[in-house]
């Protein structure tokens, strides 16, 4: 079973590395491309190696 709080604060945080990257893409004036490749990178792997690491799970006895 998965933790929902776990999964809100993994995404909450993966979400505001996202928008980071874009405020930084935006500073640097970067290629349109690169506001749509990076923030769903970041959420996309950043997910699978939270998932991965197993901080997702839901912990045995609670």
């Amino acid at each position: 079973m998965v933790s929902k709080l776990r999964v809100l604060l993994g995404m909450l945080v993966l979400l505001a590395l996202a928008v980071g990257a874009i405020v930084l893409l935006a500073a640097l004036k970067a290629g349109a491309a690169w506001f749509t490749i990076v923030p769903l990178g970041i959420l996309f792997v950043g997910a699978s190696v939270i998932r991965s690491l197993g901080w997702f799970d839901k912990k045995a006895g609670g």
